[in-house]
């Protein structure tokens, strides 16, 4: 009985301290992005604004047309033709100001139309300062 309760005290404590841990390190970013030319400037633009943010957050990188971006995309549930996805914290979705925004298509005036979000570059770097904000 003794041992039981240590051991659920011993895995609530580690448990606490993990937690603890993941609030405090960087901020989570996942880009899904198809590497092709109407989407480099806007990678390149995507690469500046989070250089401005440095170990706040960590980004990890995928290409729609590899088999981790492959991976991604059905484990996010993702189907068909997809130019850019960003997740900060596992979330596409972030509010910014009043208004509800979803991380997905080309920003807004920046690539083919039918394929452009409703966000821009303001959207996200405000999206990252809450987010990271929060966690302090």
């Amino acid at each position: 009985m003794k041992r039981d309760l240590f051991l659920c005290i011993a895995v609530l404590v580690l448990l606490g301290f993990s937690l603890d841990v993941s609030a405090s390190g960087p901020v989570r970013v996942e880009v899904l992005a198809m590497n092709h030319p109407p989407m480099q400037p806007v990678i390149r633009q995507l690469k500046d604004l989070f250089s401005k943010y440095g170990e706040k957050i960590a980004v990890s990188w995928y290409d729609v047309d590899t088999r981790e971006g492959q991976q991604l995309m059905a484990i996010k549930g993702l189907t068909g033709h997809v130019p850019l996805v960003i997740w900060i914290q596992g979330s596409n979705t972030a509010k910014t100001g009043q208004k509800s925004v979803t991380f997905a298509g080309f920003p807004s005036g920046s690539g083919p139309e039918p394929f452009e979000g409703e966000w821009t570059m303001r959207d996200l770097s405000s999206a990252l300062d809450q987010t990271i904000s929060s966690r302090r």
